[in-house]
This record gives structure tokens, C-alpha cells and sequence, in this order.
């Protein structure tokens, strides 16, 4: 089968506002310990720019700090989310899996995703979307960090030559337009709707999928 739906994870399938603000926070709480910060965690200048890629994030999060400092924040947010996951703080959106178990009758789907990969998997162990999704692609496999080459390397390893990319966010759009394919964004937490008006269709329930894979000919296998 050369069709597929290629996911994103972050305000996609997964409710990452849930643990975001309490990673975050914990982050910066030992970053302020370390004499590495002061003031107030930056919580809402995170979620403007949720989805860019990790180094474009910290960038902007501590902009007056070094590229190791950088790594480090990285390094320590990863393990907060990690550990929120793990203790069942998160969750996914209303629907996505009944949804997803329907959808994998009909087709191979897959996560493409901005995020890294402990961070990923432990998101694909907890919920066990493995039963469902084929593989799950990080942002780590391309050098470049960019979403657009993430979902050509999805397609070219799995035989992909048409489908559809469903995210929140700009970037999730334009790798689909990059890439031949249909572009379906969810208005969900951290989605804009100057970013979401580009894309082909838009969902604001993530179970309406199904409506919009009827109205497309790639629907038919």
C-alpha cells in the first residue's frame, strides 16, 4: 500500500500542555538553583513557539546563554517530561485511540514529530500506540531539524507516495505541501489559526478525521 497518515505528536495525538508547564517549571527550578537563571519561567514565550525544533527553543528560551547551558536545559526538560509521562500525568486527546484503532484498518500510519526520541517513545510505551502506528520518526534522524525531511524520510523508507501529514502547527502543514501530500490540521491547544488556515483541511475533534478521509479520492484503496 503506498498511502498512509503521517502524524505529528505534540498537540496532535498527544496532550502535551498537560505536563508542559510542570516539566518547565522544573527545569528552570534547577537551572535557578545553579545560579543559571532568575526570575520566572518563561512558560508562555514556550507555548508561542511549541512545535519549532528543540535547539530553535532554547534559543529563544535563553538567549543570552551558551550553547552548553542550552544543551544542559535541553537535557534536564527531557527528563521532566519523561517522568511526567511516566507517572500518568498526560494524556491523549478525546478519541485518538478509537480513532487510530479504526484507521489502521485501512491504512499504515505513522508519527513524525518534532520531539526527541526517548521522549517519543516513552509517550508510544505508556499509551502503547504501537498497536496502531508503524513506526515513529524523532526530529534526531535529520541533521538538518527539519520537519519537511522527516517526512520524506517516512516516505521513502515505507514506499509512501501519497496520504496525508495531520498536525497543529505550521510546520506539520508545509512538510505535507513539501512533500505531495494532503495537510489536515487539528485546532487544538496549541495550534494558530494563522498557521492552520493553510492547510487543506482542519479538525477541530480529533474523531472528524473520518469525514475528511471521505472527502478525498485518497480515501479509496
Amino acid at each position: 500500500m503506498d498511502r498512509a497518515i503521517i502524524f505529528d505528536m505534540d498537540g496532535t495525538l498527544f496532550q502535551t500542555n498537560l505536563i508542559l508547564e510542570p516539566a518547565l517549571e522544573a527545569t528552570f527550578e534547577q537551572l535557578r538553583n545553579k545560579g543559571l537563571w532568575s526570575g520566572e519561567t518563561p512558560i508562555d514565550t514556550y507555548r508561542e513557539i511549541m512545535g519549532v525544533p528543540l535547539p530553535v527553543v532554547w534559543e529563544t528560551l535563553c538567549p543570552a546563554h551558551s550553547d552548553a547551558v542550552r544543551e544542559e536545559s535541553n537535557q534536564l526538560f527531557q527528563m521532566a517530561l519523561i517522568e511526567q509521562i511516566q507517572n500518568d500525568r498526560g494524556a491523549l486527546y478525546e478519541g485518538v485511540e478509537s480513532t487510530l484503532a479504526d484507521l489502521a484498518k485501512d491504512f499504515p500510519m505513522y508519527i513524525a514529530s518534532n520531539g526527541q526520541t526517548a521522549y517519543l517513545e516513552a509517550i508510544m510505551e505508556h499509551y502503547t500506540l504501537n498497536r496502531w502506528i508503524k513506526d515513529m520518526y524523532s526530529i534526531d534522524l535529520v541533521e538538518s531539524g527539519n520537519k519537511s525531511e522527516l517526512v520524506s524520510l517516512v516516505m521513502k523508507e515505507n514506499g509512501v507516495k501519497r496520504g496525508y501529514v495531520v498536525g497543529d502547527r505550521s510546520s506539520d502543514i508545509k512538510a505535507a505541501s513539501d512533500n505531495n501530500l494532503l495537510s489536515i490540521g487539528v485546532r487544538f491547544d496549541f495550534s494558530q489559526e494563522a498557521e492552520l488556515i493553510h492547510a487543506d483541511y482542519i479538525l477541530d475533534s480529533f474523531s472528524n478525521i473520518h469525514q475528511v478521509l471521505k472527502k478525498t479520492s485518497l480515501s479509496q484503496k
